[in-house]
């Protein structure tokens, strides 16, 4: 606590070796980050800008592609700085707001997922219905829930947390998420009440219902001829894949939030980066590679690039 400027000050002790590797981590963690915007942002470029590709499943993909670039930007800029900082703190504040944008934009991706499931179900079940379904209207509605549910669910236990006392200052990770609760003096059995709520508002629900859905597709189509199959599977697959992907890595982050001080910090350490790493990298890869037509437009920029 800075008594001078009134500001508390939150510590993060899960860094490992920094004095010896800060260099090293800085320049992988930015090369990275440097990918993951340049990959994302080339996708969401082509989708925006191509207009075979204006159609609802591509305006979920650059939705998904965005809220992995805003994940990123939430973590890395801070993560790099911590790495050639001599001291490893935010203000507990900063603390919460990356707190919020890291669960509010974890709950996003799930709720854009459901809502390409949705799609999909909707185009190879109900090809002629389709377009009645589907409409700028209702691609916007269903972009405004994924991306303010969750925000509005997760401001709520964050807002508490502002006026909660604490009575410790370190964390042992390397960025903020919810073993911020653990810093506080007194565990409130109705915040972990909630906390539930809406991880099954966000997270459980919606994969209940990506689940059941795609199974309904496979259900269906598996009478129709070998073409017909493969179309569905090259269209879903890649939905499928990032769906169980971050599932994983929420699977991480529930681990070493839960089981923090029973990991080895090495491996805890590495554990965290797995969660901010792969997964904003792995989405632009799935869809340009397995998505035809994103990949024909990437192609096609390239060998452009390439001739020019």
């Amino acid at each position: 606590m800075d008594a001078h400027l009134n500001v508390t000050y939150v510590t993060f002790g899960g860094h490992v070796d920094l004095n010896t590797y800060r260099y090293v981590y800085f320049v992988i963690m930015l090369t990275v980050y440097i990918l993951i915007i340049c990959s994302n942002s080339t996708i969401v470029y082509l989708i925006v800008t191509r207009n075979n590709l204006h159609h609802p499943m591509y305006t979920f993909i650059a939705a998904l592609l965005i809220n992995s670039v805003v994940f990123s930007t939430a973590i890395y800029p801070k993560l790099l700085m911590d790495f050639l900082s001599e001291e490893q703190m935010t203000s507990y504040s900063a603390c919460l707001f990356q707190c919020f944008l890291y669960y509010s934009l974890d709950g996003s991706e799930f709720l854009l997922l459901s809502a390409m499931a949705y799609d999909r179900y909707v185009s190879i079940c109900k090809p002629l219905q389709y377009p009645n379904i589907m409409k700028k209207t209702t691609v916007r509605v269903l972009l405004a829930v994924a991306w303010f549910f969750p925000a509005a669910q997760i401001a709520v236990p964050v807002t508490l947390g502002a006026n909660t006392k604490l009575c410790q200052f370190k964390l042992g990770g390397i960025f903020c998420n919810n073993s911020i609760y653990k810093l506080y003096c007194v565990s409130s059995r109705v915040l972990s009440l909630y906390g539930v709520i809406v991880l099954c508002n966000v997270i459980l629900f919606p994969v209940i219902f990506i689940v059941s859905t795609y199974t309904k597709i496979f259900v269906i189509t598996y009478k129709s001829c070998g073409a017909v199959r493969m179309k569905v599977a090259r269209t879903c697959l890649p939905h499928l894949l990032v769906l169980l992907n971050f599932c994983s890595l929420v699977t991480y982050d529930v681990i070493t939030v839960k089981l923090e001080y029973e990991i080895p910090k090495a491996i805890r350490f590495i554990m965290t980066l797995q969660v901010i790493l792969y997964h904003p990298l792995l989405n632009p890869i799935i869809y340009g590679l397995k998505m035809t037509e994103i990949s024909k437009h990437i192609k096609r920029l390239f060998h452009k690039g390439e001739h020019n």
